[in-house]
């Protein structure tokens, strides 16, 4: 395959994009950084420029046999309607056999006002509008999200788990590793295509089921705090920039509210099986990290 991957330069993007080029396909992005500014992504070929350029988007697309959608932390409807509107023509003029769009999110059945989910709902009625054939994955929550500065101390030290929803809130934890391989299913497997998939984790777990599976990986007892949304959109902020935050935290604001808790539960592994991968179950992806990079005090650390 000779695949364009927008949102490569990323988390989710680059965990496809280094998928496919380990497994010996071709792999094109976009990036508006200078070329030594870019982040390390070997084997990999960059256009220059963003979405909201079309002629970028279009050299994006030239030559592509199928195309990774991942969209950038930007919540402004009509930049989101420019940016898909760009990725639908450019991959219909290319003649793209597949595209699949991640959309980052699961998405409520009715409309909710909130930009997270409204934004992402309306590029996918955008790129399917395009006709090409289009397969969508709607993940829950990313469990490279715990391995972060605004939890991993008070993990590793002090055996606090901490994230923004509520502790009985069931969640299919994903890994970005398991959804990279849901994306590459997505991109090849026959059978698939106009299919939408709740794709997830190997279990469904509340916040109490995922501390418990933490404490077995990191072998010490481990408990879960549900974080206030307004702390963590506090801490986001200093990292991504405000506009962003309040973008991302719209979501947990919704599932704080009680706003349909099964939203991120899993689908008793329908897609799973439908795409046919086997994601990592949670103390399986924990007790790969590399978790004593965040401690306070590593000389407490085991080797």
């Amino acid at each position: 395959m000779r695949v364009a991957v927008v949102g490569a330069t990323g988390f989710q993007g680059g965990a496809v994009a280094r998928l496919l080029v380990d497994r010996g396909h071709r792999v094109r992005t976009l990036s508006r950084r200078p070329e030594g500014d870019r982040p390390p992504l070997p084997g990999a070929e960059f256009v220059a420029g963003g979405l909201a350029d079309e002629g970028a988007v279009g050299r994006l697309f030239e030559g592509a046999t199928h195309a990774v959608v991942s969209m950038p932390l930007v919540y402004e409807p009509e930049r989101v309607r420019r940016y898909a509107s760009n990725l639908a023509r450019a991959a219909r003029a290319a003649g793209v056999r597949r595209l699949v769009f991640n959309a980052n999110t699961r998405l409520p059945q009715e409309p909710t006002g909130v930009p997270a989910f409204e934004t992402r709902r309306m590029a996918e009625t955008v790129l399917r509008g395009s006709g090409v054939p289009l397969v969508v994955l709607r993940p829950p929550v990313y469990l490279d999200n715990l391995f972060s500065p605004w939890n991993g101390p008070a993990l590793v030290d002090e055996g606090v788990l901490a994230y923004p929803l509520p502790a009985a809130a069931p969640v299919a934890w994903l890994s970005h590793t398991g959804l990279a391989e849901a994306v590459y299913a997505a991109l090849a497997r026959d059978g698939v295509e106009g299919g939408v998939f709740d794709i997830g984790g190997a279990a469904t777990l509340t916040g109490t089921d995922l501390a418990e599976a933490f404490g077995y990986a990191l072998g010490r007892p481990v408990r879960y705090a549900p974080l206030r949304p307004a702390l963590f959109e506090r801490w986001l902020a200093q990292l991504l920039g405000p506009d962003t935050a309040e973008g991302v935290t719209g979501l947990y604001r919704y599932l704080a509210a009680g706003s349909d808790p099964l939203l991120l539960a899993g689908d008793d592994g329908m897609s799973a099986e439908a795409l046919g991968v086997a994601p990592a179950r949670a103390e399986e992806w924990a007790a790969e990290q590399p978790w004593q990079v965040w401690s306070n005090h590593p000389e407490d650390q085991p080797a």
